[in-house]
Parts: structure tokens; C-alpha cells; sequence
């Protein structure tokens, strides 16, 4: 099973012949070792808002950013040793003057490629004849370092199995019990929406009404995995990219077991 919904920037798949301690691994990889751009540092040129500069700095270090991975570096890795160059940085620049309010869009990028993924985002709302000027510096990074440079949220659940027995005495209370629509009732008898099975969570509103009749149980190697992106990456690329980073790191093991 494999769900792109490109609309809401969301993956779902199911991960199969695996562990829980693989799924979290990946989990971890996807939100905190997958690099995107993120503002790190503000120079302010003038600010007469009603907010402080580390306030403004603070919120543009938050604006997510479209990110080109392949075209740029984390500071240790590149060539200029984080010095800052264009492998590695893209500078901004913001110029505005109330009233009105200051929105993402405002922030003008020497990389055409490197703007923000939601221009509506409002910065500051600047009165009447306050000005706000001010030059920025984004950088690859990680959330492992800070939540501004995670690509998005992973998470995953047990694959739900669940077995029903012949007969059931009350199936429509069966069905009535379940909260996501789990089951269907088909000629009288329970049967399992397909469509909603992996929606089920393991309440056990269906086992209490029907104890003798329907089981429980979760999967220990199958794993309904989701990624939702906030918007700097796509979702498949951030799995894609966190597989990358899995099989490296996994490479460089291997070459220190053996040096």
C-alpha cells in the first residue's frame, strides 16, 4: 500500500518485514537528519515595529523555505569550511514601510529557487510611517539542532489485525461500536471495510460488545507509516532522502567494523 496525496504534502505506506526499533530509526532519520534551509541569521538595518529584533528574527527562522538539497551544503561539509559562500548560504533582503502588514512574500532571495512555501505568512504589521529593513542568511540544516530546519512530522502505528468469528449474536452493535467505520454490515453479518481497515486504532469498543466473537491484535513486523512534509521538501523525497542517509550511515559502520 503506498498513498501520495501530493494536495496535503502527505505519504502513507505500509512498512513491511520490519522491527519497531527499524520504524523508529526511520522516523528519526525523516525528522531530524533530513536537511532543509532555514533563516540563521538576521541583520537588522532598521526597525521601528512595535516588535523586538529578536522577535522578527525569530519568526523568520521559522518560515519554511523551498528547498534544493542537491544544490546546496551543510557549512561543515562544504568547501569553504562554513565561512559562508553560495554552496552553502542564501542571503535576503526585506525592505518595508507601514502601514500595513509585512507578509513572507516581502523577503526577496538572490536564488529564485529559495522562497517561502507560504508567501501569506504574516512577519510584523508596521503603523503608520515605521520602517523594516533588514538583510538574511539561510543555511542547510537539521532538526536534530533545532525544529526549524525539520522537514515535517513522521509517525506510525501497529498494523491492526483483526479476526471475526462466525455468528456473531449482535452485529449491528458491532458495527455501531467501532468510531472509524472499520466494519460494514453485509446480509446481517460483520464484515470489514476494506477501505477503512487500517483506520482502525485497537480501541476495543468492538471486542467489549462482542468478546467471544471478534480479536484483536497488533503486528510487530508491519507498520502503517505516515509523513506529513511542512512543506520544504515533498513527503516521497523526504523518505527517499532519509533511506539515503540510513544506508550511509549503515556503510560507515560497516567500514569501521573493518578498519
Amino acid at each position: 500500500m503506498f498513498e501520495n496525496k501530493k494536495k496535503y504534502n502527505r505519504v502513507s505506506f505500509i512498512l513491511t518485514d520490519a522491527s519497531p526499533a527499524f520504524a523508529n530509526t526511520l522516523r528519526r532519520l525523516i525528522m531530524d537528519e533530513v536537511p532543509t534551509l532555514a533563516i540563521e541569521d538576521v541583520e537588522f538595518r532598521k526597525n521601528t515595529s512595535v516588535l523586538y529584533d529578536e522577535i522578527i528574527a525569530h519568526r523568520l527562522g521559522l518560515i519554511p523555505l523551498a528547498t534544493d538539497i542537491d544544490s546546496y551544503k551543510l557549512p561543515e561539509e562544504c568547501t569553504c569550511k562554513g565561512e559562508g559562500c553560495s554552496q552553502c548560504q542564501v542571503h535576503f533582503s526585506l525592505k518595508a514601510k507601514g502601514p500595513g502588514m509585512v507578509y513572507a512574500s516581502e523577503l526577496v532571495s538572490k536564488d529564485p529557487k529559495i522562497i517561502p512555501v507560504f508567501p501569506k505568512t504574516p512577519i510584523v504589521k508596521l503603523g503608520k510611517g515605521q520602517v523594516l529593513e533588514l538583510e538574511a542568511t539561510a543555511v542547510l540544516g537539521k532538526g536534530q539542532n533545532h525544529v526549524k530546519w525539520s522537514p515535517g512530522m513522521a509517525y506510525y502505528k501497529y498494523k491492526p489485525q483483526i479476526e471475526l468469528a462466525k455468528g456473531i449474536p449482535n452485529p449491528k452493535e458491532v458495527v455501531q461500536s467501532c468510531p472509524v467505520d472499520v466494519y460494514d454490515l453485509k446480509n446481517n453479518q460483520v464484515a470489514i471495510n476494506k477501505d477503512n481497515e487500517l483506520r482502525c486504532h485497537l480501541c476495543g469498543n468492538c471486542v467489549d460488545v462482542a468478546p467471544n466473537h471478534v480479536k484483536l491484535n497488533e503486528s510487530d513486523k508491519e507498520f502503517v507509516f505516515f509523513v506529513e512534509s511542512w512543506g520544504q521538501l515533498s513527503a516521497k523525497e523526504m523518505v527517499e532522502r532519509s533511506l539515503e542517509i540510513f544506508k550511509k550511515k549503515l556503510d560507515d559502520f560497516c567500514e569501521h567494523l573493518n578498519a
